[in-house]
């Protein structure tokens, strides 16, 4: 048996998966899950320290692999998150008694949770047409709205393992159409100094609470609005229709034949703004690839805590490809 620490360490929020895994098993078995808030720590040392300074499955010094899913661009064993006041440098968690680790990209650890138990209860936005579906399983794009706007493709690798692509898309140049989305743009770099829109500014939590700004010329925290949004159509539906146009920019980029699987906060907590007619229009909006588009499958994931099942699942496939 086999003990894997499964981290998702987020902007917001860090959720630690504790899994046991058997010898013969596809998938590791959870034991339990902890969450703290992020931004409370002053280093991941501080968040480890934290997470051990209570009881928890297994100790630090009994785990074979910790997984880390951060939120940022993975370079080596170190990453700067762009949401977070501390950087991860792999080489702290041995300061709590853990030994061996791996870092990957929190959206890659999203984009393994495509293949688990974690989306057992996904809800369809749009179903798969057997004449677009890849045979034999496509890439997959995952993308979600939380702090920020993660990306991530989920590649076969040919081995009966998969290859996650992470990208740093949401900090690309969001693309605006029309004289009132432009007005919308200007109101966007005007009030975060930016250069220009990015898909962070735009799709995130933040930005939800921006676009209303300027709709309604009311100023609310993401939390305040969210249990609101009923009362504000016109807020959800342009929110919808950006939300989608990611989605369809990021399908068509690395031709998702294996399916589009939407998370993170912003959609998990209102789903609404996904479930729209807004939202599939604008998906399927294309001069060339309408029908494509169209015949993808869209699923919306809303288990918050897959990211540990997606970093405890590249865990797997890291251990047995070390035995």
């Amino acid at each position: 048996m086999q003990r894997i620490l499964a981290a998702d360490i987020g902007g917001t929020n860090s959720r630690f998966g504790f899994f046991e895994l058997g010898a013969e098993a596809d998938e590791p078995h959870l034991l339990g899950i902890a969450r703290l808030p992020t931004q409370q720590f002053e280093s991941l040392v501080q968040l480890l320290q934290a997470l051990f300074s209570e009881q928890r499955p297994f100790a630090a010094a009994s785990c074979d692999l910790a997984v880390l899913a951060v939120p940022g661009p993975v370079q080596g064993r170190f990453c700067r998150p762009p949401h977070i006041k501390w950087n991860i440098d792999l080489y702290d968690i041995t300061k709590v008694g853990l030994g061996r680790g791996a870092l990957l990209n929190d959206f890659a650890a999203q984009a393994f949770a495509s293949r688990s138990r974690a989306v057992r209860d996904a809800r369809v936005l749009q179903a798969s047409r057997s004449d677009v579906q890849s045979v034999g399983g496509g890439t997959v794009a995952v993308i979600g709205a939380g702090t920020g706007l993660g990306h991530c493709a989920l590649v076969p690798d040919g081995r009966g393992g998969h290859l996650a692509v992470p990208s740093e898309a949401g900090h690309a140049s969001f693309p605006l159409v029309g004289d009132n989305e432009h007005a919308y743009g200007e109101y966007v770099r005007r009030v975060t100094n930016m250069t220009y829109c990015t898909g962070d500014a735009v799709v995130s939590g933040s930005g939800l609470s921006r676009l209303h700004a300027f709709l309604t010329g009311e100023v609310l925290a993401p939390a305040v609005l969210a249990p609101r949004l009923q009362n504000f159509p016109r807020t959800v539906e342009w929110f919808a229709r950006f939300y989608a146009r990611a989605c369809r920019n990021y399908a068509l980029a690395v031709l998702a034949l294996g399916g589009v699987y939407v998370c993170g906060g912003v959609a998990a907590k209102n789903p609404q703004l996904v479930q729209h007619p807004a939202f599939l229009e604008e998906f399927r909006l294309s001069p060339t690839q309408h029908d494509l588009l169209a015949g993808l499958p869209v699923m919306l994931n809303i288990n918050e805590d897959s990211g540990v099942f997606g970093a405890a699942l590249f865990g797997v496939q890291r251990l047995r490809r070390r035995a």
